[in-house]
Formats: structure tokens, C-alpha cells, sequence
């Protein structure tokens, strides 16, 4: 009758001590570094007003992600030059490369710009390095193209890592994510639907998330943030709410209270 070998404990497939130690390293490693993705939950953000963009009471901060696309972005800046109102994009790395212009012109009318990333990849299936490397590269065209450094980040889906973290604070960059979103992205979206989205969390203080870009997501989908962008302000400034770029907003600090 045959011996068995047992496995060795230090070896992949071990049952030892060793190989229960390595594997929970690596849990806690992996957990660690997927833990700040958390905060996409909105209960997870209403914990942590600073990073959800909540401002001053008198305010609503206006974002759009995803451009500057030349087919919709100008459009976008052509309404807001109408209504009278300034916002912040949070451009993509690889259409501002595409088209600087569109990112001078924005901050010319008194935009603000902020990052984005440069591809928009979910920063917990992206290889190590690779994200930290593109916040890095789209800070520096930003500041290449428009002359002004940037001062926010939002990590494409709103998933941060602890890499993200650790890169945007490296660029002097402030994580926010949003209060409110339009849900302006899929192919059934209309300006009616944009607007019902958006009101129950239209607020004093409040971060609305849009797109000026259909870059990720459905074709021709930015019409409904574009035509629900009248409306939108017009409801703010009804309800005595001043909208406005996130660098007027007041965002509060940790978990202090905006300023008045």
C-alpha cells in the first residue's frame, strides 16, 4: 500500500498554514485595493458628503463627462453661453487629444475643466499601474491644452481604487463623484426622463451628473441632456438655486458642513 504525499503547505493547492496565510493576504490585498469602490453606492455617498460634491446651500454644481466631442460639445457650450451659465467637464484624455480646441474654447467662455481619465475604463479591471499612469497623462494635457490645472477628478462608472486614489491626490487632484445623475446614457433616454431623474435630488448643495458626449454611450443619447438643459436651470434659479462649476460650489471638507 502507497504512501500519499501530503501537499507541500507553501505551494499553490497547499492546505497548510502557509497556504491559508497566503491566500488571506491576497484577500485583504485585493479588498484593500477594491475597497474605495464602494463609495459608488448612493448610501455609501450620502456618508461622505465631500466626495459626493455636496456645496454650499444656495448652489447646484452642473458636470458633464465623457467629451469634448466635436459633434455635441459645442452644442453643449453654444446652450450654456445662452442661458448664462457656467459648468465643469470632466473631459476624457483621449478626445481632448483629439480635439483641443473644443477644451480651449471651453475654458475661454469660463468653463471649468477637470479629469476624467484618459480611457473610459473601470479602474478595477484595469492592470496595475495603467490607471495611475493615464490620471497622470490627463492632468498634464489638461494643463497642456487649456493653460489651467485641474482641480477634480471622477473616475469613468464613478469606481474608484485605492490606485486612483493615490494618483489623483499625486496630481493635486480632488476625488468628487455626484449627489444626483440624469441617467442621460441609454438609448430610451428623452429630456423628460433626464429632468424626472434628476428632481428628486434637485437640492440646495446638490452635484448633477450628465454627459455631453456620446462617446460610451448610446449613439445620439446626449440629445436628452442637452434638451432637458433648459428646464434643468430653469428649475434651479426657480427654486433660488444658483448653478454653476464645481469650483463655485463650496464642496464641503471630510464630513463638515458646506459653507453658507
Amino acid at each position: 500500500m502507497s504512501r500519499r504525499t501530503p501537499p507541500d503547505p507553501a505551494l499553490p493547492g497547499g492546505t497548510g498554514p502557509a497556504a491559508v496565510r497566503a491566500v488571506l493576504a491576497l484577500g485583504g490585498a485585493v479588498a484593500v485595493y477594491a475597497a474605495p469602490a464602494a463609495t459608488w453606492l448612493p448610501g455609501v455617498r450620502r456618508l461622505l458628503p465631500g466626495l459626493a460634491g455636496v456645496g454650499a446651500a444656495g448652489r447646484v454644481a452642473l458636470t458633464f463627462d465623457d467629451g469634448p466631442d466635436p459633434a455635441s460639445t459645442p452644442r453643449f457650450l453654444d446652450e450654456l453661453r445662452r442661458l448664462g451659465c457656467l459648468a465643469t467637464f470632466f473631459v476624457l484624455g483621449e478626445m481632448l487629444e483629439r480635439h483641443p480646441e473644443l477644451g480651449r474654447r471651453a475654458v475661454a467662455e469660463g468653463h471649468e475643466i477637470a479629469v476624467h481619465g484618459w480611457r473610459h475604463h473601470n479602474a478595477l479591471v484595469t492592470r496595475p499601474g495603467r490607471a495611475a499612469r493615464e490620471i497622470a497623462d490627463a492632468c498634464a494635457l489638461v494643463r497642456a491644452v487649456t493653460g489651467a490645472r485641474p482641480a477634480w477628478y471622477r473616475p469613468p462608472y464613478g469606481v474608484l481604487s485605492a490606485e486612483t486614489l493615490a494618483a489623483a491626490r499625486a496630481c493635486g487632484l480632488r476625488p468628487v463623484l455626484w449627489t444626483a445623475w440624469g441617467r442621460d446614457w441609454t438609448a430610451t433616454a428623452s429630456p423628460d426622463s433626464v429632468l424626472a431623474a434628476l428632481t428628486p435630488g434637485l437640492r440646495g448643495g446638490a452635484t448633477l451628473l450628465l454627459h455631453d458626449s456620446d462617446h460610451t454611450s448610446a449613439p445620439g443619447s446626449w440629445r436628452a441632456a442637452l434638451g432637458a438643459l433648459p428646464e434643468l436651470v430653469g428649475r434651479c434659479r426657480s427654486l433660488g438655486l444658483r448653478p454653476g462649476p464645481l469650483r463655485d460650489h463650496g464642496v464641503v471638507r471630510r464630513h463638515g458642513r458646506a459653507p453658507r
